[in-house]
């Protein structure tokens, strides 16, 4: 999977297989440094050196110092090449899955595997892999040379092979299961830390700070248990490592010295025998290193390769939408998020163009849930939503949802500036004229031109330094710029003042002008002259019709009309209860 992984990132194969060549070099040329050395001693003066044995050395020591500093770069170059190459498919997968991946799946999982899961790639590739590749042609070498001078001595050492492997192999499965537990824990905190930042106003407005630390401080504390597993793991390696390599140096020191005191083993060759197991015992710690790096790379692999499967969405397959000026169809709709818990059941009506149709009806009887299906956000589980005789599912998503303007009740606006927002997806050029066209029929120029810097003025995480009122106009002023054919409206005036209010409806009527409009309203004052309004109830359809005939035939209708009106007559008789209006105000009044 690993390796499947890495070469769907297309890496540079012929830089990576020169970066290994240039590995191999630097080991090579290292392998010829005890030989070197054994001459040295047994010649017993280093003016019986000559100059080709002085010229070798240095040949040598260069060699390795130009081919491992060329390796090191080529490596780390290519890793950063794969990491980035990762990191880009799965910035586009995570943009182009659906809205119920983001149901099921924190967002913060998401960070963690673009940041800390390529993290581990990355290093694997960088910081191991020569070292690997390196490590066994320096084992090999020296194994080979060792032979050469003495074999009996090298089959020896090579006893102690089977017994390191009966030790590293269960702890490299035991590292690989900690190192999936450590990915998935680092998401849950990840994910915690961008809920509870993002949402940092409420955490403080609910006095939440100390709940939160809890949640937060859970995730630390399970880290910090499987970063403890994770070091027991080392601590066994490491000294296990260090017990060989001492058995190792007891071995040889003691039965090569017996050797050199009889005369069957030079001095220079036992001490090439015993630079020769440095080279081996050195690289066997690489190796080791890299298999417990291999184990994390898996775990991670694993996270991304399931992100990297999901089904998405496929913005630019189907059919270009020709006639725009038809009828929406709602046929027999039923949509749940879970298939036992149905939130729409056989929903049907039609939207005529260029008309308003308002959703009415009790909290959480499934009218967002409507509009979710019509930007297309889910799929039906039964029923269709049709454009005159065409399901919607074959129209283009890209061209489908370039067609609505879309206007809800957060009016959610990106960190940036005013002219960001404004011109938020827009893939063309926004002239000033347009943007002060659009701002003056969202009654937004006003407050616009008294921003410290205009529409270059920042707004903040989420335009948090602007009003409710401002947002919404705002976000008002950015579907006048899509210039949308459908237009829907959530509760798009529910969370305003009176005075509010009443500019962004103004403001609405102007965008509504000439489209077809779907509107959710809890306030039935601003729908009662809606062309059609269909009451929804328990996520089925109870009544259609005009406001008077609704009033007149639909006893729940009736209740929610009488009881408006009474909470509007009642204030109508409180001494301030209409505040008195600002001058934008005045002027919208004016006309």
């Amino acid at each position: 999977m690993f390796l499947k992984l890495i070469r769907e990132t297309k890496p540079p194969f012929a830089l990576l297989a020169i970066a290994l060549l240039m590995s191999v070099a630097t080991t090579v040329a290292g392998l010829a440094v005890p030989l070197l050395t054994k001459g040295l001693v047994d010649q017993g003066s280093i003016s019986s050196l000559t100059s080709m044995q002085i010229a070798g050395m240095v040949a040598v020591f260069l060699v390795q110092a130009i081919t491992g500093a060329f390796s090191v770069y080529t490596l780390n170059h290519i890793g950063q090449r794969v990491v980035a190459s990762l990191r880009e498919r799965l910035w586009r997968k995570l943009l182009a899955l659906p809205v119920a991946y983001y149901d099921e799946h924190a967002s913060g999982e998401a960070v963690s595997r673009m940041t800390n899961d390529t993290a581990v790639v990355k290093g694997l590739i960088t910081e191991h892999l020569s070292g690997f590749v390196t490590g066994i042609i320096s084992i090999v070498g020296s194994i080979g040379i060792l032979l050469y001078l003495d074999w009996k001595m090298t089959l020896m050492l090579l006893l102690t092979i089977p017994l390191a492997v009966a030790i590293f192999l269960p702890l490299g499965r035991q590292m690989h299961r900690i190192s999936k537990n450590v990915q998935n824990e680092t998401a849950g905190l990840t994910a915690v830390l961008s809920r509870v930042l993002s949402e940092i106003r409420l955490v403080k407005a609910s006095n939440a700070e100390s709940r939160e630390y809890e949640a937060g401080n859970a995730g630390i504390r399970s880290l910090f248990r499987f970063g403890l597993k994770e070091a027991r793991v080392q601590a066994l390696i490491m000294p296990i490592i260090g017990l060989i390599l001492m058995l190792l140096l007891v071995l040889v020191i003691g039965y090569g010295g017996w050797r050199v005191s009889t005369g069957s083993l030079t001095a220079g060759a036992l001490t090439a025998f015993l630079l020769y197991l440095f080279q081996i015992v050195m690289p066997v710690g690489q190796l080791t290193q890299f298999f417990t790096q291999w184990q994390k790379a898996l775990g991670a692999t694993e996270m991304i390769m399931t992100a990297l499967q999901e089904e998405e969405e496929h913005p630019g397959s189907g059919a270009e939408i020709r006639q725009l000026h038809q009828t929406i169809a709602i046929e027999g709709l039923s949509f749940g998020y879970k298939p036992d818990e149905p939130v729409l059941k056989d929903i049907s009506f039609a939207m005529e163009p260029g008309k308003v149709t308002a959703i009415v009806g009790p909290s959480g009887s499934g009218k967002t849930t409507l509009f979710s299906l019509i930007e297309r956000f889910y799929e039906p589980q039964r029923g269709a939503i049709r454009l005159g005789s065409t399901p919607i599912g074959e129209f283009s998503l890209r061209d489908w949802r370039s067609r609505i303007g879309y206007v809800s009740q957060e009016s959610p606006l990106i960190a940036g500036t005013v002219r960001d927002n404004l011109c938020y997806g827009l893939n063309r050029t926004v002239s000033e004229e347009e943007l002060d066209r659009a701002a003056r029929m969202a009654y937004a120029d006003h407050f616009i031109r008294e921003l410290p810097q205009g529409y270059d003025t920042e707004v903040g995480e989420r335009g948090m330094k602007l009003s409710g009122g401002q947002r919404q106009r705002l976000s008002i002023a950015r579907a006048i710029l899509r210039n949308p054919q459908w237009l829907m409206l959530d509760e798009a005036t529910s969370s305003l003042d009176s005075k509010s209010e009443i500019v962004v409806q103004q403001a609405l009527d102007n965008l509504m002008k000439g489209r077809t409009t779907l509107v959710i309203a809890h306030r039935l004052a601003t729908v009662v002259h809606a062309d059609q309004i269909v009451f929804i109830d328990k996520g089925t359809v109870t009544g259609i019709g005009t406001h008077e005939e609704l009033y007149r035939s639909h006893a729940m209708y009736r209740e929610f009309a009488d009881h408006q009106l009474k909470i509007r007559e009642a204030s109508a008789l409180l001494p301030d209860a209409s505040p008195q209006p600002d001058r934008e105000t005045q002027l919208i009044e004016q006309g």
